[in-house]
């Protein structure tokens, strides 16, 4: 999922939105969106739902997708946000523009007596634009967004540089990675890549085995501070970086990274395994077609509890509640996620319908990320996160592990001291 960290968008700035300016044509609709890679396709269907139904639908594409977030919050401010955009921000940011009035609840139309909509959706992708009862931001318990895509992240591996290495199936378990790995150094190639050098991905990939060793009561009792991160579960997922390190699994410079630099690695048959996005279907199709790899789970290290992915909604759009055309606007996301409007999605964009049916008509490689998204959790839809600061000092303390700064001990104790620091203060 695209996140971006908006400015300062605060609620009292969002509250000054009255009903939108825009002109009132009951026979057009505007979208704004951010996706480049999807930018001629979205075009292309709404000039066929023009077709289907005679109502035009403007797209207007504003990228990347930091300047488009910027547009977000300007049209908020001068009442002109179009019929359908999408929120690229944390939840908080999503709740302010509920609170301000710019986003239609649409519950009535995912209802229980309503479902046809809901029954073809990805539950884990509807759960990322639902606030649930009782939730923290005080917003009416509802579906607020549609997914037009999904994305999960795994670990990617290259089927011709382990068939080289004598390796015949891809690891199921981290002891049975690790064994390939070594297979990978014997004849000189680099076992792993990953854009470690971007804080959240190595996040992605620790949280897996969080997961995995103790189960998600334990992490979220950790995150209410019930559970200190020097608990011996928690080295136990640190330690799998220094594990990592020892045995030489790790390609040189991984903390340094970006994740752009590791999918070339990848794509350039640099490393044999890779851990990424299924966004990453269409950046590999570009820098390498002839690449030949599959796609798997992170190994579990243990069978104590199940190994989730990290996985939602990949890309959502709003309806404007200000829009005169708000059923108009409904109409036409059902649309977008209907089963043959999304096979075309899948297929132009190589990107993983929200909407099962399509499922069938989809790339196998696209069809191998799909997979997973039964098993797939998000930061959205836990019932509670860390605090920004811990998450980053655990983070920095995998960084640090990776390149023989701390121990395991060591960075736990450090993530603990913040979160004592954080903790203190919200008790003040």
């Amino acid at each position: 999922m695209q996140i971006v960290t908006v400015f300062c968008c605060c609620l009292g700035l969002l509250l000054s939105a009255g009903c939108s300016s825009r002109p009132h044509d009951p026979n057009k609709i505007l979208l704004w969106h951010w996706m480049t890679d999807r930018d001629e396709t979205l075009k292309k269907l709404a000039g066929q739902y023009q077709k289907e139904t005679g109502i035009e639908v403007t797209i207007e594409l504003f990228a990347p997708s930091d300047a488009y977030s910027q547009k977000i919050i300007a049209a908020a401010q001068a009442n002109v946000l179009p019929d359908i955009y999408g929120i690229l921000d944390k939840k908080s940011i999503f709740a302010d523009f509920i609170k301000a009035g710019l986003v239609a609840d649409l519950s009535a139309e995912f209802a229980v007596d309503n479902a046809a909509w809901t029954k073809v959706l990805f539950e884990k992708a509807l759960a990322v634009n639902r606030f649930e009862a009782g939730n923290i931001y005080g917003i009416k318990p509802g579906v607020y967004g549609v997914p037009i895509d999904v994305t999960n992240m795994q670990m990617l591996y290259n089927k011709k540089l382990l068939a080289r290495a004598g390796i015949q199936n891809p690891p199921r378990t981290y002891d049975e990675f690790i064994k390939s790995a070594a297979a990978l150094k014997r004849i000189g190639v680099p076992p792993f890549v990953s854009g470690w050098g971007e804080l959240w991905l190595a996040d992605c990939f620790a949280s897996n085995y969080a997961f995995n060793i103790m189960g998600e009561e334990k992490v979220m009792a950790t995150f209410r501070g019930e559970v200190p991160y020097t608990d011996p579960d928690w080295i136990k997922v640190l330690d799998i970086f220094r594990d990592l390190r020892d045995k030489g699994v790790l390609i040189d410079g991984i903390v340094t990274k970006g994740n752009k630099y590791a999918e070339q690695d990848f794509a350039l048959e640099r490393a044999a395994f890779t851990f990424n996005g299924s966004w990453c279907v269409n950046v590999y199709k570009d820098m390498n077609p002839d690449l030949d790899y599959g796609v798997m789970p992170p190994p579990p290290i243990t069978n104590a509890h199940a190994l989730k992915i990290w996985g939602g909604a990949g890309s959502s759009f709003v309806v404007n509640n200000t829009s005169s055309n708000k059923d108009k606007a409904i109409a036409f996301l059902k649309w977008l996620t209907a089963k043959d409007s999304q096979a075309v999605l899948a297929k132009q964009t190589n990107n993983l319908p929200s909407n099962r049916e399509a499922m069938a008509m989809i790339p196998p490689v696209l069809e191998a990320f799909a997979k997973g998204m039964e098993n797939s959790t998000h930061p959205t839809i836990w019932p509670l996160n860390e605090n920004p600061l811990v998450v980053e000092a655990f983070d920095k303390g995998i960084q640090a592990i990776i390149i023989g700064e701390k121990t395991p001990q060591q960075a736990a104790a450090g993530v603990q001291q913040v979160k004592d620091r954080e903790t203190a203060k919200q008790k003040k």
